[in-house]
């Protein structure tokens, strides 16, 4: 039976991260904090980030259990549901100290991925 496909997933959030970055680059968190246009940028990627978490299977979760995957699917709740609690610093401190770290996971996990789904 073949596995779930998740190197879709893990693509996007890659991508995602990647788009986080660049819109970061450079910049301060006083200028973040000022700049709504990015902060919405930031909150959409992370959304993204999301989303795309919920649906990578067990054993990619499993094979990197330091990440905390439920905080990772549930930050998307709370942009969604609770977007006017969210500070721009804790969006500023997820996007910096965070990502990377997930970011690095993900390119990690593609490469497991791809291979697997061409043995598929």
């Amino acid at each position: 039976m073949a596995g779930r496909i998740v190197s879709p997933r893990l693509t996007d959030m890659i991508e995602a991260i990647e788009r986080i970055r660049r819109v970061l680059d450079g910049i301060s968190l006083e200028a973040f904090e000022l700049d709504w246009e990015k902060r919405w940028l930031v909150e959409r990627g992370i959304e993204i980030v999301s989303e795309a978490s919920r649906h990578l299977t067990d054993d990619v979760k499993a094979r990197q259990s330091h990440i905390p995957w439920a905080k990772v699917a549930g930050i998307g709740n709370v942009l969604r549901h609770a977007y006017d609690r969210v500070a721009p610093d804790v969006l500023w401190k997820l996007a910096c100290d965070n990502l990377p770290v997930l970011y690095q996971v993900c390119r990690d996990e593609l490469v497991i991925a791809i291979a697997n789904e061409e043995r598929e």
